[in-house]
């Protein structure tokens, strides 16, 4: 096992990883542009400063995801504008 293990500025683009276990495991200023995920779970994983620009989600568990403080323009869900929705719900609540 290599638990613990410690990468610094490895160039490690085009890397393949299956079967993994990287839970618990860090990522600092990391650049996966262009990835895939398929079958990966993150469950309890925490986001902060992070650019989705672009991303395509299909087939995800979203049940209790908490966004805040989100650049949201543009973002659809099952085809609908989520901006409009929200300012559109805003709107009713003044």
């Amino acid at each position: 096992m290599s638990e613990g293990k410690r990468f610094e500025l490895e160039q490690m683009r085009g890397a393949k990883f299956h079967g993994c276990a990287l839970g618990q495991a860090e990522f600092d200023d990391v650049d996966l542009a262009d990835s895939r995920f398929n079958n990966v779970n993150l469950r309890g994983a925490s986001f902060t400063d992070i650019t989705l620009q672009g991303a395509k989600l299909k087939d995800v568990n979203l049940s209790n995801v908490s966004i805040d403080a989100a650049n949201i323009s543009g973002l659809t869900i099952l085809g609908y504008n989520i901006e409009e929705l929200i300012k559109g719900a805003r709107a009713k609540k003044s």
